[in-house]
């Protein structure tokens, strides 16, 4: 992964009408770690990757920027 996750995961709050408190909610992490995701500070690890395609029922590939589809 490298900056594109930041932009990747942007567009997917927005496309989906997702607050930072949502998504982190639905993957079962804090709201401030999604924050530190946007600003480029930290990305999600295999676990957090593994919830955020299991709660939103896409591939990974898509948060990776492997895939444009999800």
């Amino acid at each position: 992964m490298d900056n594109n996750f930041t932009v990747i995961l942007n567009d997917f709050l927005k496309e989906n009408n997702l607050s930072r408190s949502d998504f982190a909610r639905r993957i079962g992490i804090r709201p401030s770690q999604v924050s530190e995701w946007l600003k480029g500070k930290a990305k999600p690890g295999y676990d957090n990757l593994r919830a955020m395609a299991a709660a939103f029922n896409i591939s990974a590939d898509y948060f990776l920027g492997i895939s444009d589809i999800y």
